[in-house]
């Protein structure tokens, strides 16, 4: 390996954004992670929806007039005389 041209490898404080905080080594000092092993869902078992672009409220909202819709069409032809 060439001396001059590796990055340094130090110790780094990893800070999750739940609050957890955990120490490995990498080029950089301070590393700063949205999900780790704790806050998971495939570890907890738990799910929670990470939803930085308000995609995942758009498509509830959409899906939210579909069924006010439906259940409108649904009484609205309850309502109405059947054919004999």
């Amino acid at each position: 390996m060439k001396e001059t041209i590796h990055p340094e490898y130090m110790r780094a404080r990893v800070t999750c954004a739940c609050g957890n905080t955990f120490e490995t080594r990498a080029t950089k000092r301070d590393i700063r992670i949205e999900i780790c092993s704790n806050c998971h869902p495939f570890f907890t078992g738990k799910q929670k929806l990470v939803d930085t672009e308000r995609r995942v409220e758009r498509f509830r909202q959409k899906y939210e007039r579909y069924e006010q819709q439906a259940a409108e069409r649904k009484a609205a032809a309850a309502k109405a005389p059947k054919p004999k």
